[in-house]
């Protein structure tokens, strides 16, 4: 590049040349910055704008509005704001502008995925599947109907103990991450599956009679957490579930669930064990039917659709 080319081009092409040879940058990253930039400069091109001290802040919004045109995800758009201020700061600090355009402009949020969730019509089929005629299928189907029940995560799950059942009242005392302990209710599903199991599958399992935990595996150990998540995804395969999975699919499903039958916010945070509620908050995508039954029934003006239909009405 000569040593006074301004172009857009030919400044991120010197830019990525820096990253690679003087900052050491891995070649993923190098390429993702390439990417970015090189989109960027295709549209700079398109609105022949040729030199990188021409473009301003309006132009960089502009193309932030253009890349939301796109249908790009936000994720995606804030990693672009993001290359495009590494690549400013560099001009500014290399000496080829004199001001940042990029540093007031402000990244989309990327926001937070919401979680895949079973229909409970896919949990019964997922909690029916595990054999009750073996042992294995007993302590599995415990296993899936206390996650379902109570919200645990994975690990919490596989790593109780027989000392932290309790039986009347039905909870559990688990201990969370940063071994903070709290009290989880049980339904009578999940209690009749454990007694069934304690009962009927723990004494035909030599590694389990003498087992201090509550779902040992063959060893007498807890499963892992890997090796319980290939049982439930065989599980889900025979019961025909092909919606995607995850090792907190049945958390989510029960905290998602409990508000959509009308469970308040604060006692699904303390069933999960968070700790600020905002990560909670994630579980209220309720069902649009139940807004709208929500609505109709709380709403004043809701009474409308039912006057009859030579009553008056407001005008608005």
């Amino acid at each position: 590049m000569p040593a006074d080319d301004r172009s857009v081009d030919g400044l991120i092409g010197l830019y990525l040349d820096v990253l690679a040879i003087e900052r050491g940058l891995a070649r993923n990253s190098i390429e993702a910055y390439g990417r970015d930039l090189s989109a960027f400069a295709a549209w700079c091109a398109g609105r022949r704008i040729a030199e990188a001290t021409a473009l301003d802040r309006v132009s960089l919004e502009a193309y932030l509005v253009h890349l939301h045109g796109t249908g790009l995800s936000a994720r995606s758009r804030a990693r672009a704001v993001s290359s495009l201020r590494g690549f400013f700061k560099f001009l500014v600090a290399d000496g080829w502008r004199q001001d940042d355009p990029a540093a007031r402009v402000k990244a989309p949020k990327a926001g937070r995925p919401l979680p895949k969730v079973l229909t409970q019509e896919q949990v019964g089929l997922l909690l029916a599947a595990p054999d009750p005629a073996t042992p294995r299928g007993l302590r599995d189907r415990a296993m899936l109907e206390l996650l379902y029940s109570s919200g645990l995560r994975v690990t919490e799950l596989c790593t109780l103990q027989l000392n932290q059942l309790r039986v009347d009242p039905p909870v559990l005392l688990v201990r969370g991450k940063g071994d903070k302990e709290r009290l989880v209710p049980m339904g009578p599903a999940a209690l009749q599956a454990i007694a069934l199991y304690c009962e009927q599958g723990r004494p035909l399992a030599p590694a389990a009679r003498a087992s201090a935990w509550l779902f040992p595996g063959p060893t007498g150990v807890p499963l892992t957490r890997q090796g319980f998540w290939k049982a439930v995804k065989r599980y889900a395969l025979q019961a025909g579930i092909t919606a995607e999975l995850s090792p907190h699919t049945l958390r989510h499903s029960f905290a998602t669930h409990l508000l959509e039958g009308g469970a308040d916010l604060r006692s699904v945070q303390v069933m999960l064990g968070h700790a600020d509620i905002a990560t909670t908050e994630i579980y209220t995508h309720v069902s649009s039917q139940r807004l709208h039954d929500v609505h109709r029934a709380a709403h004043p003006r809701a009474e409308l659709r039912r006057r009859p239909a030579d009553e008056p009405t407001d005008p608005e």
